[in-house]
């Protein structure tokens, strides 16, 4: 809890850092708080037309507005709230959370500098996986149409209910990632964005296009997670909560394959973060050489944050 603190602070009191999206947030939140503190109306100022598709976000802004016209404030209670969701998550589903952290600094700390939205709703959308466990579908249904009114890409989300919770054979998972590989690299996640359209003034279709190079890294970072889950099979947990961070974990793969042509169509692996978070942790500190397997995850992660860090220097 105090590392996450620190961390919320570091993020929520920095600069940008990767692009330029909290700019834009803050130019909105600016608007909204100037019609709170002029008692305007919300409809005439047009403030849903920020983000048309996502009242919920707007109405967050809306609320904070009630309490500070500061867009500092604002970017720093948005960063709270996505790093006490990140908390709640790790303390509850990893068994060794510390761990987990290191994780989370390797694969995803930088884009909760810059991502705000995205970012906010992946975490709220993790507060229903223990529906998914429990089987408890409007639950479910409840949080990531929530999460989906902060960021409507959390639809992605959705079918995570229904995957069979089973551990399926190996060759099997294999032969499904090389056939979403080659699915990825057809003409049919193009379509998929030219229908998913514009999610907001500051996130157009077009940063999501299919239409570009193969991203080697997507593919490396895919066959890496997979490669090292199905090593480590055996000590996968069969209760049913593992049972759904596995199936996260290799439903994130299966995302980087299908969008494997996209600039930034990985973003919407993020929604399945939380399972390979948490399955990669405990294998990793789990069976035989898990103290070298360990050391090797920690420099991997080290190498990962660096690796970020030098390439977003120009933002």
């Amino acid at each position: 809890a105090c590392y996450l603190l620190f961390l919320a602070l570091f993020v929520g009191m920095s600069d940008m850092f990767g692009g330029y999206d909290r700019y834009i947030y803050g130019e909105a939140f600016d608007s909204i708080a100037d019609t709170t503190t002029e008692h305007g109306s919300y409809s005439a100022n047009n403030v849903f037309d920020y983000f048309p598709s996502e009242p919920g976000y707007t109405l967050l802004n809306i609320f904070i507005s009630f309490f500070t016209a500061n867009r500092y404030i604002f970017i720093l209670a948005i960063t709270f709230l996505i790093y006490t969701l990140l908390f709640v998550s790790l303390k509850k589903y990893a068994d060794n959370y510390a761990f987990a952290v290191i994780l989370f600094m390797g694969l995803w700390f930088y884009f909760s500098f810059t991502y705000l939205r995205q970012v906010l709703g992946a975490t709220i959308v993790w507060l229903s996986i223990d529906y998914i466990a429990q089987r408890r579908f409007w639950k479910f249904l409840l949080v990531v149409l929530i999460a989906m009114s902060v960021h409507k890409s959390a639809i992605i989300f959705f079918p995570v209910y229904f995957i069979p919770m089973r551990k399926f054979p190996p060759r099997m998972i294999i032969r499904l990632m090389l056939l979403v590989l080659l699915v990825g690299i057809s003409p049919i996640p193009n379509a998929l964005f030219s229908a998913y359209g514009d999610v907001s003034s500051v996130e157009m279709q077009k940063d999501y296009s299919a239409t570009g190079g193969f991203r080697i890294a997507y593919a490396l970072e895919a066959f890496f997670f997979i490669y090292f889950i199905i090593n480590r099979y055996r000590y996968v947990k069969t209760d049913r909560q593992s049972i759904v961070m596995l199936n996260m974990a290799l439903l994130f793969c299966a995302t980087l394959l299908f969008f494997v042509r996209s600039e930034n169509g990985g973003r919407l692996s993020w929604y399945y973060m939380i399972g390979v978070i948490v399955t990669i942790s405990q294998l990793a500190t789990t069976g035989v050489n898990k103290r070298q397997v360990s050391l090797f995850m920690i420099a991997l992660c080290l190498f990962l944050n660096v690796r970020i860090y030098n390439s977003w220097q120009g933002f």
